[in-house]
């Protein structure tokens, strides 16, 4: 983690001039969209400094490279969600999801930990569901669906009980529960009510959970690279 840390300079800066900025989501512009994915790029160049041929033979690293691709394709849409855009950046980041899921895998399976995300998104699909109405009462479920899914397959990496924990799969998972904070945030105040300081909340537990999901990828490389040596 101490050698990746310089290599994330570029993210804080850009995530700093963000909040330092604070431009106002009333006027939306392609400025405003730049600065608010400047952070995704950085964790682009993040992972891609670490290699082309990296990326090609790690399929983990790839797919959450595509996902924070896709996640920034979302963030531009969410710029413009009062122009009716809200819908496209729902779906850029249900691919996301799902890209995450991939690379974090189905093993181990963890049907206990899998019954506990099942129950916590029912259970916020429950609350939220009376406020949503047209197309959101169903596109909200399979987006808490896939979200779900994706928070199953980090926490079940981490195994803590067995002591088969890494710091990448705990990195993954932290990040997986924020992304899971960020998004139910955005629900709670584009549905139902306004949440004091959301917009705070929101982005902030969202660049915390892209880059240590990021981080998670490259320290995959050094544990099956030790695998490999040994």
């Amino acid at each position: 983690v101490k050698s990746e840390g310089p290599k994330l300079v570029p993210f804080f800066k850009a995530t700093c001039v963000y909040f330092v900025l604070w431009l106002p989501t009333s006027s939306p512009s392609w400025f405003s969209a730049l600065i608010k994915c400047l952070p995704i790029f950085c964790l682009w160049v993040f992972l891609l400094a670490h290699g082309i041929n990296f990326l090609v033979s790690h399929r983990s690293a790839s797919r959450i490279l595509a996902g924070l691709i896709f996640s920034a394709v979302g963030d531009a849409f969410l710029i413009w969600q009062e122009q009716g855009y809200f819908i496209h950046g729902l779906l850029m980041f249900a691919i996301t999801h799902i890209l995450y899921s991939s690379a974090f895998g189905m093993k181990p399976l963890d049907l206990k930990a899998g019954l506990l995300m099942g129950l916590i998104s029912s259970s916020c699909y429950a609350f939220l569901y009376s406020y949503l109405s047209g197309p959101f009462t169903y596109l909200v479920a399979v987006y808490i669906a896939l979200i779900g899914f994706m928070g199953w397959r980090a926490v079940a990496g981490i195994q803590l009980c067995n002591d088969l924990w890494t710091w990448t799969k705990l990195s993954a998972c932290i990040g997986a529960m924020l992304f899971m904070v960020s998004d139910l945030t955005i629900a709670l105040n584009e549905f139902c009510f306004p949440v004091p300081y959301s917009r705070f909340i929101i982005m902030a537990t969202y660049y915390a959970a892209q880059m240590l999901i990021a981080l998670s990828a490259v320290e995959t490389r050094d544990e099956e690279d030790f695998r490999k040596r040994s």
